[in-house]
């Protein structure tokens, strides 16, 4: 995993030039800004109005009896109905303003990561990815406009009372004032407390998920090989660390209200000493018991605000955290590079459809921190149509120079062409439309059987899939089916067999009618009646194709147009299986050798998608 980013305060740009970046996310929806600002203002506003409705209440209601019964009450439902609907108006507007801000900020970040470099993907696990685009992106947003909301009224709300309080008494008010510098020192301080420890946190939460992907992933090693306690050890050390975190930024939060309680009750304990001190002297400069009341009810109503204002440090703090996580992303995934011509706009001179004809000279290919290359000076011409089966040692650089094809991998040195023309001239998208892929590892959507056969297609065309699934193989199961091609197959189509996802893969690589086609390990780790339905829709698709085929059961490329033989990124030999049999070099001792299906390369699966 990578390093989490430095934390540490003084790495932070200051609140507002961070909530700056933020505002183009979030600026769009104007109406809704105004409704908020608006219905914001509206309650905090109001706020001293209720303390205000005291004063008559007590000096003309009670002592004088100068107001009518009804006219208080009256007063208090119309301001109280008044508030409610502000309150309403701001919370929905906010929501608003939250709910589109988020999907622009998914949408990007989702668009980022369909055209992203494919070294991100060696770099982060698809739970971090997952995490930053889904949950800290929701969880971001909802905290920090909640707290926005929060900060908005009750600052409207402080500012109100504290006016209120100066009209009543400015001498007496001077004393609240105290309370703005020792608040604005206690959230400066926790703030930079909590911002570290939710930063800590999020990386603790992304190791603690990719835990449980590895353990989802390798349900039946862990259950085969008995590794359960291990593994739950080492989930519960990573649980307790983050547990651990979250003590810290609790403790950071929850001293925060306590501190500002405390400068509170202190500022109003003396406020109400010095006024109790006054005694009729104070009565005598003006100020009635009604007055009084309603400035003791206007201070301490100035308390719960405050309050608030302290706490909305936490959602800000991990509000801001969790949506810089995902504009980090956004910074850290570059877009894979297409042709110059394309970058200038110019139109490139590429065919709409390639003849096939491969060539690589001198390609070197490098990956970081290896200590040897995965290929080394490579010469190989397939002509268009030819059928090339690749083959030799795990580590030899098979999959490495296919991934070449499509740029997958980028050579470091040398030149890949496809009809003439180097793969870096042709724009990406019009470079992968020439080839189709059926690898080991089958990959599918949640998606129908239809959908993933016609997977890129801008619409479906029903009797062309059904074609494909035919021509697969695969047609009389998928009729089987509850819904037949309409069928949702479920996570990566776990419900299929081996040998029927194969089919399904093969029938995807048919209906892109691509011509050239690569296939990858496509018949390892199938039992006989699999290979063989299998092999029979691979023979199928390599017709009027070229095809590469990465083999590891030498017997299903006997009848390959030519036979190279990799190892150790170089190629050794070439030939057909009758001479390269009768060479007896090292594809003769291969084939003489039995060889157990192989597993993933963790090398091929770590390096496949690095851009070299």
């Amino acid at each position: 995993m990578p390093p989490p980013p430095d934390s540490s305060p003084a790495a932070q740009p200051p609140l507002f030039a961070r909530l700056r970046r933020l505002w183009p996310y979030f600026s769009h929806y104007k109406a809704g800004w105004v409704i908020a600002v608006t219905a914001t203002l509206m309650t905090g506003l109001t706020e001293p109005a209720i303390p205000a409705l005291l004063q008559p209440l007590l000096d003309q209601g009670f002592t004088q009896g100068r107001l009518r019964i009804w006219m208080v009450p009256a007063a208090i439902v119309g301001l109280f109905a008044i508030r409610g609907l502000a309150q309403f108006a701001s919370q929905y507007a906010l929501a608003r303003i939250a709910g589109e801000g988020m999907v622009v900020v998914r949408r990007q970040l989702f668009e980022r990561l369909l055209s992203a470099e494919l070294s991100l993907f060696s770099r982060q696990s698809a739970s971090q990815l997952a995490n930053t685009i889904v949950y800290e992106v929701q969880t971001g947003t909802t905290q920090l406009v909640s707290a926005f909301l929060n900060l908005a009224r009750d600052g409207f709300t402080v500012i109100a009372l504290l006016a209120y309080l100066i009209y009543l008494n400015w001498q007496l008010t001077l004393i609240v004032l105290v309370l703005v510098p020792c608040v604005a020192w206690i959230l400066k301080t926790m703030s930079r407390r909590l911002y570290k420890v939710t930063r800590e946190s999020q990386t603790a939460t992304d190791e603690l998920a990719y835990v449980v992907e590895e353990n989802v992933l390798a349900h039946r090693m862990v259950r085969l090989h008995g590794a359960q306690e291990g593994q739950a050890r080492r989930f519960d050390v990573l649980s307790t660390s983050l547990r651990g975190l979250a003590l810290k930024a609790t403790r950071a939060s929850a001293a925060t209200t306590p501190l500002t309680q405390l400068v509170a009750a202190v500022a109003l304990s003396t406020v109400i000493a010095i006024a109790l001190s006054q005694g009729q002297g104070a009565t005598g400069r003006g100020i009635t018991v009604g007055g009084f009341v309603a400035f003791i009810g206007a201070m301490l109503m100035l308390v719960a605000p405050t309050r608030r204002l302290a706490d909305v440090v936490n959602p800000i703090t991990r509000g801001l955290a969790a949506l810089e996580r995902g504009l980090e992303l956004l910074d850290e995934v570059k877009p894979e590079a297409d042709a110059p011509a394309v970058a200038d706009g110019a139109a490139p001179d590429v065919p709409a459809r390639a003849r096939g004809d491969i060539a690589l000279k001198q390609v070197r290919v490098a990956y970081r921190g290896d200590s040897a290359p995965a290929l080394d000076g490579i010469d190989l011409h397939v002509r268009a149509g030819e059928t090339v089966a690749l083959v030799g040692p795990s580590g030899s650089g098979k999959t490495t120079l296919v991934n070449l094809l499509p740029r997958f991998v980028r050579a470091g040195a040398g030149e890949v062409a496809l009809d003439g023309i180097d793969v870096g001239r042709w724009p990406l998208q019009a470079l992968r439309d020439q080839f189709a892929l059926v690898s080991q590892e089958v990959t599918m959507l949640n998606d129908t059987v239809a959908a993933n056969v016609a997977l890129g297609a801008a619409s479906v065309d029903r009797a062309r899939v059904q074609r494909c699934l035919e021509d697969a193989n695969l047609a009389a199961h998928v009729a089987t089916l509850p819904q037949g091609i309409d069928t949702v197959l479920g996570h990566n189509a776990t419900e299929l067999s081996g040998g029927q996802r194969q089919r399904l893969a093969i029938a995807r690589a048919l209906y892109k009618n691509a011509p050239v086609l690569l296939l990858d390990e496509a018949t390892s780790a199938l039992d006989t009646e699999s290979e063989r339905l299998v092999q029979q829709a691979v023979t199928r698709a390599m017709a009027g194709r070229t095809t590469l085929v990465i083999a590891h059961r030498l017997s299903t490329i006997e009848h390959a147009d030519r036979i190279v033989v990799m190892e150790r990124g170089h190629i050794v030999e070439q030939g057909t299986h009758p001479q390269l049999m009768a060479a007896g070099g090292l594809y003769a001792r291969l084939h003489s050798q039995p060889m157990a299906p192989p597993a993933p390369s963790a090398h091929a699966e770590n390096h496949a998608g690095q851009d070299g």
